[in-house]
């Protein structure tokens, strides 16, 4: 744990300036026009936001030595792992609301962009709340080794959108078209404002957005205090999201093992900080159990599907 922070203001107004002018490059150049994302598209993305992330951690270890970067790479690991849960859930969202593909990454766009000002809130508080009340690392380790244990158990629960509290209380106060209107959030019938089937499931991507950050942040609190590295890994991994989920969506099931690897992902953090009074792991060997972990899962995942061909069965 790093009893001091290494983002002086100038860091974090960079920083800052650094991922609004990447968002408005995305939305303003690359995807003005709304179309089908490509997984060519989605692969040179994804390793473009991976590269800028690798830099990045460079630059934490040229200047503030290996062990901030170590701290920043195990976040963004946890976080990146993490994210692939998300996945999951979305590719139910747009399944749901019938989404058309060339507007799936509009949605995301304005989700990812919520998220990461929920999201910055959540580590301002919950840096400062750690800072004045030691003790919150055990509720937040706690509550990291349930949700684990409530994944492990439950991995394939069915997610439900329609059941979203936020779209049942929404629903009261708006009426919803049931058509699309372009990529418009909203629109007018017979002079009446609708919201669309497209804000619908806006709502319920940021919706879902908030619980995934209850399990993400603390355990990425688990591996430094450092608000602007929790930060910095965190907003990385949120801002390849996108292109992940076009590069992973249409063979996601195919990694069956992936959410049994994060349950353990999930208990072994939250183990870490319930017990870092006693010991403290090294952030070296807490990397490499995480990547273990999540390799394990994967590889199991790719057996098992060849296994399946094997057997001329699908694989699930």
């Amino acid at each position: 744990m790093t009893p001091e922070s290494i983002g002086s203001p100038l860091l974090w107004g960079g920083f800052l300036a650094f991922v609004l002018a990447m968002l408005a490059l995305d939305l303003g150049v690359f995807h003005r026009k709304a179309h089908t994302v490509s997984l060519k598209e989605a692969a040179i993305w994804s390793a473009v936001w991976v590269s800028l992330a690798v830099v990045f951690c460079f630059g934490v270890h040229h200047w503030y030595g290996p062990e901030r970067a170590l701290e920043f790479a195990t976040g963004y690991v946890i976080e990146k792992a993490l994210s692939v849960d998300n996945i999951f859930v979305f590719v139910v969202i747009f399944a749901y609301f019938a989404v058309p593909p060339a507007l799936q990454h509009r949605v995301l766009f304005w989700g990812i962009l919520g998220a990461l000002l929920m999201r910055a809130i959540f580590i301002m508080l919950g840096g400062a709340f750690l800072a004045k009340f030691h003790w919150a690392i055990y509720v937040f380790g706690g509550i990291l080794v349930l949700t684990g244990i409530k994944l492990l158990i439950q991995r394939n629960e069915h997610y439900d959108p329609a059941g979203n509290p936020i779209v049942k209380i929404f629903r009261r106060f708006m009426p919803v078209s049931e058509k699309y209107d372009g990529q418009n959030f909203f629109t007018r019938v017979d002079g009446r404002l609708f919201a669309t089937p497209l804000f619908l499931a806006l709502l319920v991507v940021e919706a879902t957005d908030v619980v995934f950050a209850v399990d993400s942040i603390p355990a990425i609190f688990a591996i430094t205090k450092d608000p602007f590295i929790v930060f910095t890994s965190n907003i990385f991994a949120i801002l390849g999201l996108r292109s992940l989920y076009f590069l992973l969506a249409g063979v996601i099931d195919k990694f069956r093992y992936l959410k049994l690897g994060l349950s353990f992902v999930l208990v072994f953090v939250g183990g870490k900080m319930l017990m870092v009074d006693f010991y403290k792991v090294p952030v070296g060997l807490s990397l490499g159990v995480i990547a273990g972990i999540l390799g394990l899962a994967v590889i199991a995942s790719l057996i098992a599907n060849r296994r399946d061909l094997a057997r001329g069965t699908p694989a699930k």
